[in-house]
């Protein structure tokens, strides 16, 4: 089917509108933007927002949007479906004051046929009310509105069903791969039609590698399933280190014309699972360095921009995750298409709850209705990526521990993604069970049930498991930073633990201050406004490094084997706690004016045998940082401005060093976008704004508030740092440095040319950078025969 861009110029109203709105609203006065949209992130955060610290403080709420297009009269006797990649949530759409259909699940992708009341050659009115004023209904932040793309779908009455083409690889060798591929076909006509199938396989570069034809009859108002069999002799495999990507071009052909094409991205690549010699990927061992990671993009909250979504997936890949766990939700599909183009490994996740809620109005007031559907449009749907490697049913749901028949339920959803997609395990989330509820073996009805057994924060499980059920296969779906050790070394030494996975790799809005530092005894349960992010990330919320990731690239074994951080000085006579997802506020500062004197906590992340510490030439002393120290070594310093060196040591041999100074104020400001070319309208360039001193160095203590402003043809999207309290918005065109760093997102507009972008800050010397949009680039996974 033609696939349209419907994203642009809808018109959008927060609240209910006044007047007959329920079937005939009025949106002429309404505001205009482009999808996607996420209304709660532009407003202003409060400690009395109904969706509490969970929901990051944020207004939720009910909002209509609406959209005309006109519909050429060649759509006569087309169908016409409307594709939403994802609306928060229980969306209700009307296509001119006829009510098309409604959908609850925020997360799912859904179509509405809109070919009944189309009006052919005239202006249409679609209707969309989108209603998240029902709180609490997440257990982090949501989001609200349009946060995904729409697309309109066209096609002839005889035509590929909406996700009907399937792509698998079941042989794969290197000298060749069969590849099996099923494409169901629709008939809306009133007679039954014969039907030419004609499907090409397209390499990398656009040479054909395979192509097949068949010919049967579809019955009339019917659909009919077409199978072939094609091999591709040398085939190019898909992995991580080498992304990939063949095309599958379909062309459907009725007394000889073409009445339909679809096209089909996919990778070659084999994947088995077994308790013995654990994940293969290729047929070669892989362990899954994994993260967790929701669907906001942070500063632009839930709004699935492409180029926000790619963003995420590079962030992963430059700090050395190979996976990542989307929790707990399918996400967009921008997200996936990266991760296919890219390298990235995915656990595509379904639900977190099942029948029994964690929340008043979430998922289990639908589930019962809607369980098959949602399940089958997150299976249906992402099928065809290589880079989704299992499918996951649930997260820690209630019925883990077997009440509410918890084992058949989950036997249920197992059974009904093997039907849709036998290729890949299933698996879910179990946590913690208690001594009341009939302790950690009371999950073994669910476990059961699964292909893989998914573990979160059960690492103490793994080994007692394995005796009393050898052939379980297991991988850990959540551990903390914390215990980022003992978890790693599991997968290392246990061939039947495959990977582990974060809780979190990147930071998110809502859950807030789950991974904070606090001043007393302990720091359980969520942070008080104007607490709002997770903060509990390895990445903070803009994407930059914190330091429990360099502690992690020394257990993987990548980027540098030795990183140093100092403790934030304690009031005198205070302890600090750490909650349990949470890191010990350290920064790789060695700049602590008026605490001169004051004895400092310095820690060393070291993969080296030991540490020695010098301050301004002196020896501070030589300490142990093996696995009995968890690789990190830990001194008391007596502050001092100058240079810290850090040196790790194998036996005699200098093996890595680190060296903090200290650094005087900053002088000027400096930006540094991700990309300085812009591919098209709507594409994003994230813009690292830094307070450096007079020698280019960041001050770490700069907190210094920016202001921004764009010439040309772009906009500021959004503002934003790492600074999980503060009550700044993310949307404006100032934000304050934290810890010397902020972040701005520019977005072009729909027009060629150059945007420039100036920061300024009061007793700096200002910045600027000049950012180009260019002509949206064609890549090769768009080619076409």
């Amino acid at each position: 089917m033609q696939r349209i861009d419907l994203n642009r110029d809808w018109r959008f109203h927060l609240g209910d509108p006044s007047g007959a709105f329920w079937t005939q609203p009025d949106p002429s006065g309404w505001r205009t933007l482009d999808l996607p949209h996420d209304w709660s992130i532009e407003l202003p955060r409060s400690a009395d927002a109904p969706s509490t610290a969970s929901g990051g403080c944020y207004p939720m709420g009910r909002g209509w949007y609406a959209k005309t297009f006109t519909a050429p009269i060649d759509w006569t006797g087309k169908k016409v479906l409307i594709e939403f990649e994802g609306v928060y949530m229980n969306a209700e759409i009307w296509l001119n004051h006829h009510f098309v259909g409604r959908h609850p699940y925020g997360y799912t992708t859904f179509t509405c046929d809109l070919t009944p009341y189309l009006k052919l050659g005239e202006e249409n009115m679609l209707t969309v009310f989108v209603n998240n004023e029902g709180q609490m209904n997440s257990r982090w932040y949501s989001g609200s509105g349009i946060y995904r793309f729409v697309w309109l779908m066209v096609g002839a009455p005889v035509h590929v069903a909406h996700w009907g083409v399937s792509v698998t690889t079941p042989e794969v060798a290197a000298s060749a791969a069969l590849v099996r591929l099923q494409t169901r076909i629709e008939n809306e006509g009133d007679a039954a039609r014969p039907v030419t199938l004609v499907q090409h396989i397209l390499t990398p570069e656009c040479t054909v590698a395979a192509k097949g034809t068949t010919t049967q009859v579809v019955p009339a108002g019917g659909d009919l399933v077409f199978r072939q069999r094609l091999e591709v002799a040398d085939p190019l495999l898909w992995s991580p280190a080498t992304p990939s990507l063949y095309r599958l071009e379909t062309e459907v052909l009725v007394a000889g014309s073409a009445v339909d094409t679809a096209s089909t991205s996919f990778g070659i690549r084999s994947i088995s699972f077994s308790a013995n010699v654990g994940f293969l990927l290729n047929g070669e061992p892989t362990l899954l360095r994994g993260g967790c990671v929701h669907h906001d993009n942070g500063p632009l909250g839930a709004a699935s921009h492409a180029r926000a979504e790619a963003r995420k997936v590079e962030l992963h890949k430059a700090n050395g995750y190979n996976a990542i766990r989307c929790a707990h939700n399918p996400p967009s599909p921008a997200f996936l298409e990266a991760c296919d183009r890219l390298g990235m490994l995915v656990i595509d996740e379904a639900f977190d709850c099942w029948r029994e809620g964690k929340n008043p109005h979430d998922y289990h007031v639908a589930f019962d209705d809607w369980w098959q559907r949602d399940l089958d449009s997150m299976v249906l749907r992402d099928r065809n990526h290589p880079s989704i490697i299992m499918w996951s049913v649930g997260n820690e749901v209630k019925e883990r521990d077997g009440r509410g028949g918890g084992g058949a339920i989950a036997e249920m959803l197992a059974h009904r993604v093997r039907e849709l997609d036998p290729t890949r395990p299933v698996t879910a989330a179990i946590c913690l069970v208690s001594d009341d509820a009939g302790g950690w073996e009371a999950t073994d009805g669910v476990f059961v049930a699964l292909d893989v057994g998914g573990y979160n924060y059960r690492e103490v499980h793994y080994q007692g498991d394995h005796a009393r059920h050898p052939d379980r296969v297991m991988v850990g779906l959540e551990s903390t930073a914390m215990e980022a050790l003992e978890h790693w070394e599991a997968v290392e030494t246990l061939p039947y633990v495959i990977g582990d996975f974060v809780w979190t790799s990147l930071d998110y809005l809502g859950e807030a201050g789950i991974g904070r530092v606090e001043i007393g005894d302990e720091a359980k349960g969520l942070g008080v406004y104007p607490w709002h992010q997770a903060n509990c990330g390895d990445l903070d919320l803009c994407g930059f490094k914190r330091p429990q990731s360099f502690y992690r690239d020394i257990l993987w074994g990548r980027g540098q084997p030795l990183y140093m951080a100092v403790h934030e000085p304690v009031p005198e006579g205070e302890v600090r706690a750490v909650s349990y997802w949470g890191w010990p506020l350290v920064r790789p500062s060695w700049t602590w004016p008026e605490h001169e004197g004051e004895t400092l906590i310095v820690d060393v992340y070291s993969a080296s045998e030991r540490v020695e510490l010098l301050l301004n030439g002196r020896s501070l002393g030589t300490l142990p940082s093996g696995r009995t120290e968890r690789h990190t070594a830990t001194f008391e310093v007596p502050y001092e401005p100058g240079t810290l060196r850090a040196v790790g040591y194998n036996g005699e041999e200098q093996a890595a060093e680190w060296v903090l100074e200290t650094i005087g104020p900053a002088a000027r400001l400096r930006l540094t976008p991700d990309r300085v070319e812009l591919d098209g309208p709507d594409d994003l360039s994230f813009v690292t704004v830094e307070a450096v001193n007079s020698q280019g160095r960041l001050d770490p203590n700069a907190d210094c508030e920016v202001r921004f402003v764009v010439e040309g043809e772009g906009e500021i999207a959004a503002v934003g740092s790492g600074n999980p309290v503060t009550e700044e918005s993310y949307r404006g065109n100032t934000r304050r440095a934290f810890h010397g760093r902020c972040l701005v997102v520019v977005k072009s507009s729909g027009t060629l040319g150059t945007t420039t972008l100036r920061a300024m800050a009061d007793g700096l010397e200002a910045a600027e950078v000049t950012l180009k949009t260019v002509a949206r680039r064609l890549v090769s996974t768009s080619c076409r025969l």
